[in-house]
């Protein structure tokens, strides 16, 4: 696998914003933290992340769809601590559609370009994380039984979410 995280850098992470709607530079140091932290380094990592990339367990943000190959690669790395923690994370983004159903519900997709770019980013987070089943299925086979139980959980969300349409498409609205 080599390095973890060799193309964080390719990011510009800067230009994005999370799901709170700051700017996307802290993600990167995260990242590090859990790839490269101890246990408890880790873990906090990943709650500091997972607030910046799918706040309240269901806000997606632009930044979220470019660090989910991250996440997923975490979750594969041997040495990190917390690969449960990240399979969850992975799956509140794949469940993430609170702006898809608000412009679904009320029609403010067609009218609203905000709407619709948030409606994007849930499509875009939720396409990148399903990018990420082959691994995702390899740690499902994991000797770790918190490891294997949270891989097959995501696989099994996997299974049952339904695609956004095509206007959903994560491209700006």
């Amino acid at each position: 696998m080599g390095s973890p995280l060799r193309s964080v850098s390719g990011v510009r992470w800067a230009e994005l914003r999370d799901a709170t709607g700051a700017p996307a530079g802290g993600i990167p140091p995260l990242l590090a933290r859990i790839a490269h932290g101890d246990e408890d380094a880790a873990r906090l990592a990943v709650d500091e992340l997972g607030d910046a990339v799918c706040a309240l367990g269901f806000v997606v943000g632009e930044a979220t769809a470019p660090a989910v190959p991250f996440l997923v690669e975490l979750a594969a790395t041997p040495h990190v601590s917390c690969k449960a923690e990240l399979l969850d994370l992975l799956g509140s983004i794949c469940q993430a559609d609170q702006w898809h159903s608000a412009c679904a519900a009320d029609r403010i997709g067609r009218r609203d370009t905000s709407h619709r770019r948030q409606s994007g980013w849930e499509a875009a987070a939720r396409r990148a994380v399903l990018t990420g089943r082959s691994v995702i299925a390899a740690v499902a086979s994991s000797v770790r039984p918190e490891e294997a139980t949270a891989a097959r959980r995501l696989l099994q969300t996997m299974d049952h979410i339904p695609p956004f349409p095509e206007s959903a498409s994560g491209r700006p609205g």
